[in-house]
């Protein structure tokens, strides 16, 4: 049949395989896009809208997916940590000794000494001190956070200047830890952050967009091309990443796309929503950038023993101890927020770890549904750590979706030694229940939490299908909760794509816009222990190249 000039394609990829993620039709092997869109998805017969201006990719056999989009990921701060005292990758304290000191000596004119990334099983119980740091760097204060973000770690010369002292009180949403004395320690957890944080220089305009750029860089190059960013706002020191945003986005600098999360600040109430509002016009500035979601932080993580538990953690020797972890916010005003910001459109997406805060969140959303009928705000629950039996079917029954970090569901240090004997076996055992997710039907979306952990969706799908670490010979971390290959990339793709509010997008489909990945081979088809091994070839964004591989 012949094909008008007007109508021939822009892009046209051939020898496929293609991995829709359509039900209808989940696989095809040729697809074409005109104007940013999809306009084709099948076989040979696509090749008739090649014209002599059509740019042809031969897949030779690489796979072309849906761009991935990560679902909470923090990319403005960890483009900034990549340019200071950056710990990742490191796991010893040698090495952070190291890392430490080089950077302190290559940076003699700086006023203090930040970064982070550093992992507390590098430190017996998780807990490193000012005096490691003070035999490294004595004149300057340094505070550098831990990889989850929710611990920070500080010399003495940052306590002094910060006035953290032993008669210093904990805040409400924190702990000082302190030694026999009674002294802090250098270790400030959750709220107890921003004694010393809120003392740090502040970080330039200039730096966010960099460290922007970096990130986008790096996500493009993992095949992402949307993201929700999980904390547009102030919070422990960190600076608003939506200075660099707008920036991006009004120079023509911004390549994915991106929903911000605003930040609730939970010393406050209700009287913030106008204020949210305001910011959601102010940053919803097009197809590249919104702002439509709520950031809602109810507890900490489990190794600092600040998740929200049902029941108290335990001791060292087993036994039960007082502490059950921080509710943030009341339950009952977390049920009235969400309700009010469900009422003014906005989605909330919750920091939700141990089973208690996983509950309270539900509840809210449960209030939510009761007052204001099922809007279409597509309310997400992030981490589930610990999830109750009986909460499970209430993803499905309240419409809320699972937003799963699928890297940390595997043994390693932090889990083995930090986590488990603390949590006892029983809740060990309900640990990130992706599979019971699954079967009792929630929606699954899914994310990195990058720079807590590697942005990398390849490694994460092996997780989320073998619950080992890429290359590990640890046990297999609770089997039942494995997800097959094809769920773990839906959420990586159409399950984040619908709580973006992206909806055409994360699959293959004619009309959708052309946000794809080109992967070296064929992950369906190889071993479930070989899937982080393959490579990013390309990434496209409304059907323009952000990324090659051959540079």
């Amino acid at each position: 049949m012949p094909v008008s000039t007007s109508s021939y394609a822009d892009l046209v990829f051939t020898g496929g395989p293609v991995h829709t993620v359509d039900a209808a039709r989940s696989r095809a092997r040729s697809v074409a896009v005109r104007g940013g869109r999809i306009i084709a998805v099948g076989h040979d017969e696509v090749r008739e809208l090649i014209g002599p201006g059509t740019e042809v990719v031969d897949l030779a056999g690489k796979l072309l997916l849906p761009g991935f989009q990560d679902a909470h990921v923090h990319p403005v701060g960890g483009g900034v940590e990549m340019g200071q005292c950056d710990l990742t990758g490191a796991v010893t304290a040698e090495e952070y000794q190291g890392i430490i000191r080089r950077y302190a000596d290559a940076h003699p004119d700086a006023e203090w000494i930040t970064g982070g990334g550093w992992s507390m099983e590098a430190f017996p119980g998780g807990l490193p001190t000012r005096e490691f740091l003070d035999a490294l760097v004595p004149d300057r204060p340094v505070y550098l956070v831990n990889r989850d973000h929710h611990g920070g770690w500080a010399n003495s010369r940052a306590l002094e200047l910060c006035s953290v002292r032993r008669e210093t009180s904990d805040p409400a949403d924190g702990r000082i830890e302190r030694d026999a004395d009674g002294e802090p320690t250098g270790m400030l957890q959750e709220g107890a952050m921003g004694l010393v944080a809120r003392y740090v220089p502040e970080v330039t305009d200039d730096q966010l967009l960099d460290g922007l750029l970096r990130a986008q860089a790096l996500l493009h190059s993992h095949g992402i091309t949307a993201w929700q960013d999980a904390l547009l706002g102030d919070h422990a020191g960190m600076a608003d990443p939506a200075r660099a945003y707008r920036a991006a986005a009004r120079d023509g600098l911004l390549t994915a796309r991106v929903v911000g999360s605003l930040w609730w600040d939970r010393t406050r109430g209700e009287e913030q929503i106008p204020e949210l509002m305001a910011r959601r016009a102010e940053l919803s500035t097009g197809d590249r950038l919104s702002a439509s979601t709520v950031k809602i932080m109810q507890d900490g993580v489990a190794e600092n023993h600040t998740a929200a538990m049902l029941d108290p953690y335990l001791t060292a020797c087993g036994c039960a101890s007082d502490n059950s972890g921080i509710s943030f916010i009341d339950p009952k005003l977390l049920s009235s927020y969400v309700t009010s910001l469900d009422a003014a459109g906005f989605q909330v997406h919750f920091h939700a770890l141990g089973d208690r805060a996983v509950r309270e969140a539900l509840d809210a959303v449960g209030a939510a549904r009761a007052a204001n009928g099922w809007t279409d705000t597509r309310p997400h629950l992030a981490h589930l750590q610990v999830v109750h039996p009986s909460d499970v079917p209430r993803f499905r029954e309240l419409g809320a979706t699972a937003n799963i970090q699928a890297l940390w569901a595997a043994h390693e240090p932090q889990m083995d030694e930090l986590t488990i004997p603390f949590l006892g076996a029983e809740r060990a055992a309900q640990q990130y229940p992706f599979g019971d997710l699954l079967r009792a039907g929630a929606t699954l979306c899914a994310g990195s939490d990058w720079p807590v952990s590697s942005p990398d969706p390849l490694a994460a799908l092996q997780v989320a299908v073998t619950r080992q670490e890429p290359g590990s010979d640890e046990p297999v971390f609770l089997p039942e909760q494995r997800i097959d290959l094809g769920a773990a990339v839906a959420a990586y793709t159409a399950g984040t794509a619908y709580v973006n509010h992206l909806d055409d997008t994360g699959s293959i489909r004619v009309g959708h816009l052309a946000d794809l990945t080109v992967l070296d081979r064929d992950i369906f088809a190889g071993a479930a222990e070989e899937i982080a091994a393959a490579e990013v070839v390309a990434t496209y964004v409304g059907g323009e190249r952000v990324y090659s591989a051959q540079g």
